[in-house]
């Protein structure tokens, strides 16, 4: 098995070749990219040679974004990936449809062996991650290899994610652990005790019923 079929299987590999070629493409993509004026859109025609068609419709990358090789990374549609995101792909990381990323979230997928002596061969490994639709991650949060944050889950600002995350839950900490479920009781409130009054909840039904048909 070379080291690519390595990599991909979650196996300990060594970079080397054709992926130190694709991460050095990576960045000079990122480097022009980075540097663009707002609703340049040549950002687009980057996104698509850098993450091929695997960004969906009306999904976003506010710079500055990082990762190692961005083919590895699919975006469903309507994804918002806010500013300092930092994506380290080497296995796949799968967002879903309607994901809100905060700023200066990292997910990663490498790791390295606690064994010093094994660390120094510079060997290491990639675990995949996903996360499915409607998550919502708050800011400065950490993503660690190998897990799956499930459908309409909200996770707290600053939480290391650390093991899977289950569907419509509310989790967060350092390690992010489940506090609660998100209920209908949550339809009632934007924030805390702060109820959503009748025209912003109007306009949100209409908004959903809308995003149905794109």
């Amino acid at each position: 098995m070379n080291q690519h079929k390595r990599q991909k299987n979650g196996l300990l590999y060594k970079s080397s070749g054709t992926m130190i070629i694709d991460r050095w493409k990576a960045r000079f993509l990122l480097r022009f990219y980075n540097r663009m004026l707002p609703f340049d859109m040549v950002r687009a025609i980057i996104v698509y040679r850098l993450l091929g068609i695997k960004a969906g419709l009306g999904t976003f990358f506010e710079p500055p974004f990082r990762c190692d090789y961005g083919k590895n990374i699919k975006v469903g549609k309507m994804t918002y990936i806010n500013t300092g995101c930092t994506i380290l792909d080497t296995n796949t990381v799968s967002i879903g449809n309607n994901v809100l990323i905060a700023p200066n979230v990292s997910i990663f997928t490498a790791g390295h062996p606690i064994d010093p002596e094994i660390r120094k061969t510079s060997y290491e490994y990639a675990l995949p991650i996903t996360i499915e639709d409607n998550v919502w991650i708050g800011g400065n949060s950490i993503i660690l290899p190998g897990v799956t944050i499930g459908k309409n889950s909200v996770i707290g600002a600053g939480s290391v994610v650390t093991k899977d995350i289950p569907e419509n839950v509310i989790a967060v900490g350092n390690p992010c652990k489940v506090i609660r479920a998100i209920t209908d009781e949550d339809k009632k409130y934007a924030y805390k005790d702060q109820k959503i009054d009748l025209k912003g909840l109007i306009r949100i039904k209409a908004l959903v019923l809308l995003q149905k048909f794109i």
